[in-house]
């Protein structure tokens, strides 16, 4: 697929409720660009950093001028961090006590931030959050990376798609019709 100046289309599956996605700290204008990026090919609401290293702010996103189409905020602490109400912070850190992203259960509204390239989230973000996952690697991989993954798993499990197959290479079903109930009365 071809980038252009038009935003694309919503990815396959696409789920109820929104997402962001930023970092603490970064560093490289590669990282950014590219983050901002894949935020853009996941459908993600806006894109944010906290304490950007001023070279990183000079990030480009390609060919899918992504700042068109995804709003990108820079804030220069965690106290000037401002989430719309009812988002949910997850912290994306190699800590101990974070849940493996193959477990966790995405929240409907949800802003993921990821720490800088040579770092870890600061102590304030991680008070901060409301959720901290990790994604399971040996070792750090590249923030960028980092994200991609996150958004991925985030798109797979709340998305709709149809199950996978049980056996290699056979063809997957289609997704099961969505059956809509009787209205609920409150």
């Amino acid at each position: 697929m071809h980038g252009d100046d038009t935003a694309p289309m919503a990815p396959a599956g696409k789920s109820r409720g929104y997402f962001a996605i930023g970092a603490e700290r970064i560093s490289k204008q590669l990282n950014l660009g590219n983050l901002v990026r894949s935020a853009h090919a996941f459908g993600a609401s806006f894109v944010f950093t906290i304490g950007a290293h001023y070279s990183a702010l000079e990030a480009r996103s390609d060919t899918s001028k992504a700042p068109q189409h995804v709003p990108l905020y820079h804030w220069d602490t965690p106290g000037d961090m401002a989430l719309p109400q009812g988002c949910r912070l997850v912290g994306v850190e190699l800590t101990e006590d974070a849940v493996e992203l193959p477990s966790f259960r995405h929240p409907l509204q949800a802003a993921y931030i990821l720490g800088p390239e040579r770092g870890e989230l600061s102590a304030e973000i991680l008070q901060a959050c409301d959720h901290v996952v990790k994604i399971p690697t040996a070792f750090c991989i590249n923030v960028a990376m980092a994200g991609a993954i996150v958004m991925y798993d985030r798109v797979r499990s709340l998305g709709r798609f149809a199950p996978r197959p049980l056996s290699e290479g056979a063809p997957p079903e289609p997704p099961e019709q969505h059956v809509h109930g009787a209205p609920k009365m409150r």
